[in-house]
């Protein structure tokens, strides 16, 4: 076990080496409560195996993920819990917010006035360089195959 896994605090979930509030599991994923919810039943679902960021998981594992991460959003709307809406949220590298560096989705309820705003400008790109981006992309997929 890498020095990565051994501290890694959803690792030790895992392992049942540190407390959870389980929610929800499958074979590949672990569902459980976090310790600082935006609004209540705000849920996390991670992979069983150590993965940094979503492109690290296997596609088994994406799949799982995105199956649990559904169960859990379709849990919270039969709940009972407030909440009139939903976010899947998942920050992946620090640039992007990512603060435990192990692969985790977010899924929590929303409510009408729970302040949560995310904030930004959106340009409107030329379609010329849309599509040399997607020509970039392309090329990078192919490139991966």
């Amino acid at each position: 076990m890498s020095d990565l896994e051994k501290n890694c605090i959803f690792c030790k979930i895992v392992r049942e080496e540190a407390e959870s509030s389980v929610v929800a599991e499958n074979e590949l994923c672990l569902a459980f409560l976090t310790i600082g919810p935006f609004n209540s039943g705000h849920t996390l679902v991670i992979p069983r195996r150590h993965a940094v960021t979503f492109t690290d998981l296997t596609p088994a594992e994406v799949a799982a993920l995105a199956q649990l991460s559904q169960q859990v959003a379709m849990a919270l709307q039969a709940s009972g819990l407030p909440g009139e809406g939903f976010n899947l949220w998942m920050a992946n590298g620090s640039a992007a917010g990512q603060d435990v560096f192990h692969a985790h989705m977010h899924v929590f309820p929303r409510l009408d006035d729970d302040n949560f705003r995310v904030e930004v400008s959106w340009p409107n790109p030329p379609r010329a360089e849309l599509d040399e981006v997607a020509r970039q992309l392309r090329a990078a997929l192919e490139a991966a195959r």
